[in-house]
């Protein structure tokens, strides 16, 4: 790593940044206070930055903020999209650490988030720095992206920024999320693609009787569990890199009348999918579990309701071991770190899928290395933050400066 960079990127520097990150509480929805910090954070280093506002009307009402900024060249070439998001999940139970205490033990910071994904924010933000305290001579542009609402269920500030044109002269994607922990991969892992998905509930109509003569009606509660069992034992098609998809049921809900046989039930599932299973073929699915369960029962299946077509669900993607792009990142990555880069596919779905699906960007996902992510005690490994960050700032040399534009 050239001398020039390492005041900016390194361990100490990573530490104070991501700490504080840490340390605000953000779950999805309420992210104003770190959105403000990360606004003062640029303004202070003198890093062009600016609020983007919006409002989702149709089905949250939320009016949330990102932060976008761009460093443009003196001519043309390649625009590398720098997305991230400093939203959390809510903090849950178990915790044996202050979980927006920012604890320091050995290698490993501890916190809400801490992995997913504010260390990757922090790895951008201090690459975005590098970028631009020591380089003045390059093509084509970085525009960077810190969104909230990628926890919450529609990916709405990366959605805002799609609907309102910001990604539309773009040509690549990088997103540092913790690519490896997800995969279940070494640092560095580098994500060619992910898996996509699609939330729907299943809604079973019985038929109510007393409870003293069950027989005389329909248990819906009965019927919806015998479905909810047999997609369950649905054999999932495979993809050569995206693997199966999965199934996962997240609600059930039904009866509570005294002494009455249910007569609605419903469960909400889940349905992560690779390349070929879309809305319709999950609606197969669905009805040949019915068919095979045996139903009596009435089932309805709907999609979950969304604020747009576009953003109802996350559609899987690839990208190219032959993009000239996914060439000159694996080149930053053994430059970088030293070592190859594990090649691997996102197995979950977030605003990388929006990137690649709805931007037509090449999208990237590589980032720290860490665990516990959605679970107590989530760790992001500190030295693999600094490499990150490392990585997109060579990865940004080498496209704008080294390569003068030639792969736009």
């Amino acid at each position: 790593m050239e001398e020039q960079v390492l005041p900016y990127i390194n361990k100490k520097r990573v530490k104070e940044l991501l700490s504080q990150l840490v340390k605000i509480n953000s779950p999805f929805w309420e992210e104003d206070q770190i959105i403000d910090y990360t606004y003062t954070w640029f303004k202070a280093k003198g890093i062009p930055v600016e609020y983007h506002l919006y409002q989702e009307r149709e089905v949250t009402g939320y009016q949330g903020k990102n932060i976008v900024g761009q460093l443009l060249g003196q001519k043309q070439g390649p625009l590398v999209v720098l997305n991230g998001h400093l939203d959390t999940v809510n903090i849950c139970e178990g915790w044996t650490r202050n979980p927006l205490g920012a604890e320091i033990e050995g290698d490993r910071l501890y916190g809400v988030g801490a992995l997913d994904m504010k260390g990757g924010c922090a790895a951008m933000m201090l690459a975005i720095e590098a970028f631009a305290a020591t380089v003045e001579d390059f093509h084509g542009g970085v525009l960077y992206t810190l969104v909230s609402g990628e926890e919450g269920p529609y990916g709405l500030g990366t959605d805002a920024l799609l609907l309102e044109g910001y990604f539309a002269k773009a040509d690549l994607a990088i997103v540092p999320e913790p690519s490896g922990a997800f995969a279940g991969r070494p640092f560095p892992c580098l994500c060619l693609g992910a898996r996509g998905g699609w939330k729907y509930t299943i809604t079973v109509k019985g038929r109510s009787a007393h409870a003293a003569n069950p027989t005389r009606g329909i248990n819906a509660i009965s019927e919806a569990a015998k479905l909810l069992l047999a997609l369950e034992k649905t054999k999932l098609a495979e993809h050569p890199q995206l693997g199966s998809g999965s199934i996962s049921v997240l609600d059930f809900e039904g009866g509570g009348q005294p002494l009455s046989v249910p007569d609605r039930a419903a469960f909400s599932v889940f349905r992560h999918v690779i390349i070929g299973e879309d809305q319709d073929y999950l609606r197969q699915e669905v009805e040949q579990a019915i068919v095979r369960a045996g139903l009596t029962a009435e089932v309805e299946m709907n999609f979950r309701a969304a604020p747009h077509p576009a953003n109802a669900g996350f559609k899987p993607y690839l990208v190219s071991k032959n993009n000239p792009y996914t060439r000159v990142i694996k080149d930053s990555i053994k430059t970088t770190t030293g070592r190859e880069a594990g090649i691997a596919y996102f197995p979950s779905v977030g605003d990388y899928n929006y990137l690649a699906s709805r931007a037509k960007l090449p999208t990237y996902v590589i980032g720290p290395a860490g665990a516990n992510y959605h679970r107590p005690d989530e760790y992001v490994e500190l030295e693999s933050v600094v490499q990150t960050a490392r990585i997109i700032y060579d990865f940004l040399k080498l496209i704008l400066v080294q390569e003068r534009g030639r792969l736009g």
